[in-house]
This record gives structure tokens, C-alpha cells and sequence, in this order.
């Protein structure tokens, strides 16, 4: 999957659409093999996007969890704890 794309169901608060958007823009970019699109596909990879982003959203709504919701801040401290593991210079 696309390091780019991060989990986004069970966070307080919710996804931003924002958020939402800018996971299907990565998917649909991973996908295509393209960053921006020629002139000649710009239409369909941009209603691809949005496609994606729109069911993203009824996806994440109708997902349910017993889990407590997660902390944005707490798991991107672990991401970089992480990040600094797996990079780290030996």
C-alpha cells in the first residue's frame, strides 16, 4: 500500500475531508502511475478522485469499532518513533 495513505477510521475527531480527499488523490495516483495527469486524462483522474473520496466517507461512516477512539497527536508520535528506529544510523 501507499506510505502516503494513512488510517483514517476510529480518530477523534473524525477524518477531515481533507484528509479524505488527500488519501484518494494518493491512491488514485499510486494506481495510475502518475502525479498529474496529461491534459487528455486530467477529467477522468479527477472524477476518479472524487469517486474514491465520496465513498471513502460512506465507508468510514459506516464502520463501527469497540476500540476507543485514537489520538492523532499520540499515534503520529509513534510513527516517528517509528520512523527514527527504522532510519536510524547505526
Amino acid at each position: 500500500m501507499c506510505r502516503s495513505i494513512h488510517t483514517l477510521h476510529n480518530f477523534e475527531p473524525a477524518a477531515s475531508d481533507d484528509e479524505v480527499h488527500a488519501a484518494a488523490l494518493q491512491y488514485v495516483r499510486k494506481i495510475s502511475g502518475t502525479t498529474k495527469p496529461s491534459k487528455a486524462n486530467t477529467e477522468a483522474f479527477d472524477r476518479a478522485v472524487a469517486e474514491i473520496a465520496h465513498i471513502t466517507h460512506h465507508l468510514l461512516e459506516d464502520l463501527v469499532s469497540a476500540a476507543p477512539p485514537k489520538n492523532r497527536e499520540v499515534e503520529a508520535e509513534k510513527a516517528k518513533e517509528r520512523s527514527a528506529k527504522r532510519f536510524a544510523t547505526a
